[in-house]
C-alpha cells in the first residue's frame, strides 16, 4: 500500500487544495497588519511571490486571537517561474492526510482554474493545483505588479 501524504490547504471559501506533502517547505505564521496579505515574503533569505485566492473576504486572512496570518511556501518546479511561491491561507482546515482512493469522491465537474482534478473528502471539495501553471501566474503576478 502506496502511502499518499497530502497537506490540506484552504486558500479561500471556495478554493481547498490537497497538495503532496513533498510540494510543501513550510507553513509560515506571519504578524498581519490587518487583513491584508503581503505582495511578497522573505523565507530562508530569498523574497518569494505570494498568492491570494481569499480576496473576496469570505474568510479572514488575519486570526483575531493571535494577530497573525498563514503563508503556505510551495516548492517549484523546474521550468519558467520562481524556485518557491506562497499562498495565503484562509479560515480552518490547515491538515495533513494519508489519502486513499476509497476516501475520495471524484468530483471532474467540480475542476476550477488552475486545478488537475477535483475530489470530495469528508464533505469538502478539494483541488488538485496545477502546481507548474500557479508558478507562472506567480511569476506574472509578479512582473505585472513591478511594472
Amino acid at each position: 500500500m502506496t502511502e499518499r501524504i497530502c497537506v490540506l490547504l484552504t486558500c479561500s471559501a471556495q478554493r481547498r487544495w490537497a497538495i503532496p506533502q513533498s510540494c510543501l517547505g513550510e507553513i509560515l505564521t506571519l504578524p498581519a497588519e490587518g487583513d491584508s496579505v503581503p505582495a511578497e515574503v522573505n523565507w530562508r533569505g530569498v523574497d518569494i511571490p505570494v498568492m491570494d485566492f481569499g480576496t473576496d473576504g469570505e474568510l479572514p486572512w488575519l486570526d483575531p486571537q493571535s494577530g497573525t496570518g498563514l503563508i503556505a511556501v510551495i516548492l517549484g518546479v523546474k521550468g519558467p517561474g520562481y524556485d518557491y511561491w506562497g499562498v495565503a491561507l484562509r479560515g480552518r482546515g490547515l491538515a495533513m492526510r494519508d489519502l486513499q482512493e476509497s476516501d475520495c469522491e471524484d468530483r471532474p465537474d467540480a475542476v476550477q482554474e488552475h486545478s488537475l482534478a477535483a475530489f470530495e473528502l469528508e464533505g469538502h471539495t478539494y483541488q488538485v493545483p496545477d502546481l507548474p501553471a500557479l508558478q507562472c501566474l506567480a511569476l506574472e503576478t509578479q512582473s505585472a505588479a513591478s511594472a
